[in-house]
């Protein structure tokens, strides 16, 4: 059991490093998009199934309430937490819909639309990120394996290589938590303007 235990640690911690080197520009830049959005008081969504709508529920509460820093709540709502909504979606029109149902009655031009898969290739999330895009939001991607369709339809894509959908969902959350603090930091101590 411990060696165990020491195995799954050694593990993200290789992938931690390995995401690392091909994400931290993608993550500066998400953070950016994040930025500029709240500075232009747009709302962002978030959305995923299973641990990544837990992901994307605890995203949310951490810019609504905040992460480290005392500052203005900001405008961030997870897809994920109302069942009337979603159970009434899936019933009248399918799950794959339960996502951009939402997005097409509150999601405005400017507005920003996370998708959270740890394949990349979760339906309701891609047709979420399609409607998204139509209705002109910025569309963010958090993925894992190759990226997956989720790669493709995105401005902006997170893909954490491996197919382990908990190592997927570990390194998910820190990327999530660098995000909140780099957007956090920059609205409570602006390092550069307004774009």
């Amino acid at each position: 059991m411990k060696e165990r235990i020491v195995r799954i640690f050694d593990e993200h911690a290789r992938l931690q490093r390995e995401f690392l080197k091909h994400n931290t520009e993608v993550l500066a830049q998400i953070a950016d998009v994040l930025l500029q959005a709240f500075r232009r008081g747009r709302t962002v969504y978030f959305f995923g199934n299973g641990g990544s709508a837990a992901d994307a529920q605890h995203l949310a509460a951490e810019f609504v309430n905040r992460f480290r820093l005392e500052r203005r709540a900001l405008p961030a709502l997870a897809l994920t937490v109302d069942t009337s909504v979603l159970t009434s979606i899936a019933n009248d029109y399918g799950y794959d819909r339960v996502f951009a149902r939402q997005l097409e009655a509150l999601g405005r031009a400017e507005d920003v639309a996370v998708g959270i898969s740890t394949s990349g290739a979760s339906p309701n999330v891609i047709e979420g990120i399609r409607l998204a895009r139509r209705q002109g939001l910025v569309t963010i991607g958090f993925s894992g394996g190759d990226g997956g369709a989720l790669l493709r339809e995105t401005d902006h894509c997170l893909v954490v290589p491996s197919n382990t959908a908990a190592r997927v969902q570990e390194v998910h959350i820190i990327a999530g938590h660098v995000v909140c603090d780099l957007v956090e930091q920059d609205l409570v101590h602006p390092t550069h303007e307004t774009r």
